[in-house]
């Protein structure tokens, strides 16, 4: 039988300026106010571009919390973050690529996400595909209303 592992892209556009976009999206910090998956972030380690932490996922549907530590590495000039989980939990890996392109209209902003899950998991790779696929537009929807919210604040128009 061939294992087929998961992958997931997802784009928006958000109409807000570059710094914005990228400050706002690689604070990790602050990603329990940025995201609604997200019940709280502890940093555990942090160094110029790299920081390690623990992130907890509110509770799902039936009631589990997932929590598990992963490793960012920003790079602004590239506008890309890349992240993979060092505690890996149900995956046997997953690795995480996010892009900014900045353009006219605002900054395009990509999500991939390559992953495996491992044989014990409560789902396979086919159904987290379609989880991800599901919640990651919601999440970036709201995350672009957030930017393009404060992006209006910061420079109001008129």
């Amino acid at each position: 039988m061939i294992v087929v592992p998961g992958r997931t892209e997802s784009s928006i556009l958000i109409d807000a300026p570059y710094d914005l976009v990228w400050e706002m999206t690689n604070d990790v910090a602050s990603w329990p106010e940025l995201f609604t998956e997200h019940e709280s972030v502890e940093i555990l380690h942090k160094e110029d571009d790299i920081v390690r932490f623990r992130l907890t996922k509110r509770p799902d549907e039936q009631g589990r919390v997932w929590s598990w530590v992963s490793e960012r590495v920003m790079d602004r000039a590239a506008g890309v973050a890349r992240a993979h989980r060092v505690e890996t939990g149900a995956f046997q890996y997953m690795n995480i690529e996010w892009t900014y392109e900045d353009r006219p209209d605002g900054v395009l902003m990509t999500w991939c996400h390559d992953f495996a899950l491992k044989p014990t998991a409560p789902v396979d790779d086919a159904q987290m595909t379609r989880n991800l696929e599901r919640n990651i537009p919601k999440e970036m929807a709201l995350i672009k209303e957030k930017v393009e919210a404060r992006a209006l604040t910061e420079n109001p128009v008129g």
